[in-house]
C-alpha cells in the first residue's frame, strides 16, 4: 500500500490554525478507534469459541474473517483528516467561561 500525503496546506485552510486542526484530528480519530475497538469486541463476543484439540492448535475461522474486515477499514487517523479536510468534521472552542 501506497503512503498517502495530505498537503498542510489543505488542512490549513479549513482551519484558522493548523496545531488546532492536528488536535482536533486527533481527537475524532481517537474516539473513531474507540467506536471500532467496541464494535470489534461486540462481534467477537458472539462467536461460539472453537473446539481446542490438545494436539493440534487452530485458530477460530470465524474470529479470523472479523479481523480481515476490521483490518481493511480505513485508518481512524487518515478517516478523521479526511473528515477534515472536507468539512465533515464539526468542532467548536470552548467558552472561556
Amino acid at each position: 500500500m501506497a503512503i498517502q500525503t495530505i498537503d498542510l496546506r489543505t488542512i490549513e485552510a479549513n482551519t484558522k490554525n493548523i496545531y488546532e486542526a492536528v488536535v482536533v484530528a486527533s481527537k475524532k480519530a481517537r474516539k473513531i478507534n474507540d467506536d471500532n475497538r467496541l464494535e470489534f469486541n461486540q462481534l467477537v463476543s458472539t462467536i461460539i469459541p472453537a473446539i481446542e484439540d490438545e494436539f493440534e492448535e487452530r485458530g477460530n475461522p470465524d474470529q479470523e474473517k472479523i479481523s480481515l474486515q476490521f483490518e481493511k477499514l480505513e485508518k481512524p487517523h487518515l478517516r478523521a483528516l479526511n473528515e477534515l479536510i472536507n468539512n465533515e468534521l464539526p468542532y467548536r472552542y470552548k467558552d472561556s467561561e
